[in-house]
């Protein structure tokens, strides 16, 4: 039994965005971080790992750097990392993305109780696509959203969390699921995973290992395969210093209006 887990390797968005002048991110010059709603996945999978003993695989497609952030799930408690990485695969988006992953899950087998989990979005680009794609190339069934995962036999029940409540779905294995924050709290790396993840192996997927997968077609990866593009990105304006008004109730007040007034918002 496994559990395969897609997991994301992001900007720091609390420091400075870089742009590339084809309007790609220049993840390079940038601080990067495990992208936050992959570690719920990685905790709901570890705790399924400590309840029934499944296998616990890590998928990510990035650049070679990104396999210190897979050293780190390990040092968690993962048992297998999977780097995609290639330059054919640079620039793609969620559509060609989803198309490379997927083709990477079906390449490492996807076993009848096996299970698929991913976070819900990744904070740089916030689309919460990725995932369900996967699910649909792979032809498995899916449960966005999910604040609660028990399972019995090949069958799990989870609670889809909407906007004012949950839906209970019930769903067979194999399967894939997205996460929300609400499902977990992440648990730190050991001190015994931290000296054991150097020596564990890491698999690496590149053009090569995937090119003959029929899901992998130059016109449909990389940059120029992906049918959407980014127009514009840029580091959004700092906001001003905010005014603090002194004085009682009544003078603050009558200033404030006064301000108000003299902008024209009221």
């Amino acid at each position: 039994m496994k559990i395969l887990v897609t997991v994301k390797q992001v900007p720091d968005t609390s420091g400075k965005v870089a742009v590339k002048a084809d309007g790609t991110l220049d993840r390079a010059s940038m601080q990067t971080i495990i992208n936050p709603d992959d570690l719920n996945a990685i905790e709901a999978a570890l705790s399924l790992k400590d309840e029934y003993g499944y296998k616990v695989v890590a998928f990510t497609m990035g650049p070679p750097p990104a396999a210190g952030m897979l050293r780190e799930l390990m040092a968690m408690g993962v048992d297998e990392t999977v780097l995609i990485s290639a330059r054919e695969f640079g620039g793609s988006d969620t559509y060609a993305t989803s198309q490379i992953i997927a083709a990477a899950i079906d390449t490492y087998g996807v076993d009848d109780e096996d299970i698929i989990i991913a976070g819900r979005q990744a904070i740089d680009g916030d689309t919460a696509q990725v995932g369900p794609q996967i699910a649909e190339k792979l032809h498995l069934p899916q449960v966005t959203y999910a604040g609660q995962i028990v399972k019995d036999g090949n069958t799990l029940t989870i609670n889809r969390m909407l906007e004012d409540g949950y839906m209970v779905v019930k769903v067979q294995t194999p399967c894939m699921i997205t996460c929300i924050k609400e499902l977990n709290t992440p648990r730190y790396m050991t001190v015994k995973g931290t000296e054991e993840c150097w020596d564990m192996p890491l698999k690496v997927m590149d053009y090569e290992a995937l090119k003959d997968h029929e899901l992998i077609d130059a016109t449909t990866i990389g940059l120029k395969g992906s049918p959407t593009n980014i127009y514009k990105s840029f580091t959004p304006p700092q906001k001003g210093v905010g005014m603090m008004l002194e004085g009682s109730g009544k003078e603050t007040t009558d200033e404030l209006v006064g301000i108000l007034t003299s902008k024209h918002i009221i």
